[in-house]
């Protein structure tokens, strides 16, 4: 996985509640086993039109949202089946990182565990991030996982919680696979010394 530490970008206002996993990848794109081409999958019934072309009104067929790594929207986002292609259509887009009030708890470990940041922060902060995008649509914000914040312009820091063991494998880029094999030595050496205490106790 790829790490996260401090990354500043552009933000695509969805100003939706309750987005369900089908509507951010369809079932029809489950077939696919390469996440790198979900993107065209990614909320194919708002993108798209009834022929086929770019819906102008949704956000990510805006010039913008081709550059920007964080999506900002409502509350209880990824509701709805468990869909592990949801957080890969988002980082296959390059959304690295979603900000809401809330998460389904399905979405949040699917996305955590594919190293996707979910931010979650106040209604408070949130209104006060749609209004930056809204007023200001060039704006940027700078997400600081190791000191969990989101910095937005003038300086303002908006906390978010993360729990410590994901929070580690996201700094490190390392998937729960990848977090354990950090201890392959230790794993080695206490197998080893079960294997001769086992040795020992069937000799006596």
């Amino acid at each position: 996985m790829q790490p996260f530490h401090t990354l500043t970008s552009h933000l695509i206002l969805l100003p939706y509640q309750d987005v369900d996993t089908d509507q951010i990848i369809p079932a029809r794109y489950l077939k696919v086993t390469d996440k790198a081409g979900l993107a065209e999958g990614l909320f194919a019934s708002w993108r798209y039109q009834a022929d086929g072309s770019p819906n102008p009104d949704f956000p990510f067929n805006s010039p913008e949202a081709r550059i920007a790594q964080f999506l900002l929207t409502g509350d209880n986002f990824g509701c709805g089946s468990s869909r592990e292609h949801a957080p890969w259509a988002l980082q296959s887009w390059g959304i690295r990182a979603v900000i809401s009030t809330s998460f389904a708890d399905i979405f949040r470990n699917n996305a955590l565990k594919n190293g996707l940041l979910p931010v979650q922060v106040s209604a408070q902060n949130l209104a006060r991030l749609f209004h930056l995008v809204e007023s200001h649509p060039g704006a940027q914000v700078t997400i600081d996982l190791p000191s969990q914040s989101v910095t937005i312009p003038g300086g303002t820091r908006i906390p978010f919680p993360i729990d410590p063991f994901n929070k580690t494998c996201l700094v490190e880029g390392l998937d729960q696979l990848g977090y354990l094999l950090r201890f392959e030595a230790e794993i080695t050496a206490y197998e080893h010394s079960r294997r001769s205490f086992a040795g020992v106790a069937e000799s006596s």
